[in-house]
């Protein structure tokens, strides 16, 4: 007697929009923002005097980093491109929230940077003020995005 045949399965989830619905859902809304508030620190903290080319150098690290793998996720979402594999939420659950730390450790950095610049000269602290505020919201932002993947 012949064992019966699997049923066909998709990698896919199947609750994933495509194109462009993409960005109107969550989790997968968090995409632009993340992309948006980390430009917005790496190109900020580019604009100053690096005090502490160790301290800064990680948060440039970390935003360009994270920029980077982030644009790749979107892109592979809206390409199709996790279809292919089964654990792709996981995959993408655990990089957010690593991410997520990361980050937390990239915007304690760049506020002490902020705090040493405050003597240096002013626009370059409220340059430093700005891209440590806009660091501490997309650290917020792939924590969110790590726990909705998760029990999305």
């Amino acid at each position: 007697m012949a064992a019966p045949d699997p049923p066909v399965t998709s990698y896919a989830p199947s609750d994933v929009p495509s194109g462009v619905a993409l960005l109107l859902t969550i989790p997968f809304a968090f995409f632009l923002p993340e992309l948006i508030f980390g430009f917005l620190v790496w190109t900020l903290v580019a604009a100053t005097h690096v005090v502490f080319p160790l301290l800064q150098g990680w948060v440039m690290y970390v935003s360009l980093t994270s920029f980077l793998i982030s644009l790749m996720f979107l892109l592979s979402y809206l390409f199709g491109f996790y279809k292919r594999f089964e654990s792709w939420r996981v995959l993408d659950s655990l990089y957010h929230g690593t991410t997520g730390i990361l980050y937390m450790s990239a915007a304690v950095l760049q506020v002490h940077a902020t705090i040493v610049s405050e003597s240096v000269d002013p626009r370059i602290y409220y340059i430093n003020t700005a891209a440590s505020f806009f660091a501490f919201i997309t650290t917020l932002l792939y924590i969110l995005h790590a726990f909705s993947i998760y029990y999305h």
